[in-house]
């Protein structure tokens, strides 16, 4: 089983700022919501453990999991280039438009292959073991879009999962 962690809260969630991948701690919120999620997965004995390496996921992380964790930059959140830290702006741009890329954003089709190579290598290599990963919000949206496909309603909101959820996907052979 794939458990899929977002990352606790921070300061900039509480401010509905836009994060991307600026370096934000978590805040005690956080802190608290990473411990929540620590005993809630204590009986699961993880095969592999993968964090972001942005501070917010690994140390979400590191609460959570004691033990080896293998960091990995294809889990890191979407760059949002100059949108990072404004408050709102997906008022400003479509963040699901494929052609959007205004103010330095991280192209949507670069941002769904590395994340297609991560889930593609999981599958591969982690078959049937338990494997946590820590990652953000946008990740859990196109992780969702990855093993559920498309929202047939075209909302893409409704795949995001709040700070310090977790989320589980099957890794079995069929």
């Amino acid at each position: 089983m794939i458990y899929l962690v977002r990352h606790g809260q921070t300061d900039w969630n509480l401010e509905g700022k836009n994060q991307g991948q600026t370096d934000i701690e978590l805040n005690e919120t956080g802190i608290q919501q990473a411990k929540d999620i620590a005993i809630q997965l204590s009986k699961i004995k993880f095969d592999a453990v993968f964090s972001s390496p942005l501070k917010r996921a690994l140390k979400t992380c590191q609460i959570i999991y004691p033990g080896k964790i293998i960091i990995d930059d294809r889990l890191k959140e979407r760059c949002n280039g100059e949108l990072e830290g404004k408050i709102n702006p997906k008022g400003i741009v479509n963040f699901n438009d494929p052609n959007e890329t205004r103010y330095g954003i991280e192209p949507l089709s670069f941002f769904k292959d590395r994340l297609k190579q991560f889930w593609d290598f999981i599958l591969k290599d982690y078959q049937n073991k338990n494997v946590l990963i820590v990652t953000h919000a946008g990740v859990g949206i196109w992780t969702q879009v990855y093993f559920n496909g498309e929202p047939k309603n075209g909302n893409y909101e409704q795949y995001k999962i709040s700070n310090g959820t977790v989320q589980q996907f099957k890794n079995n052979s069929l």
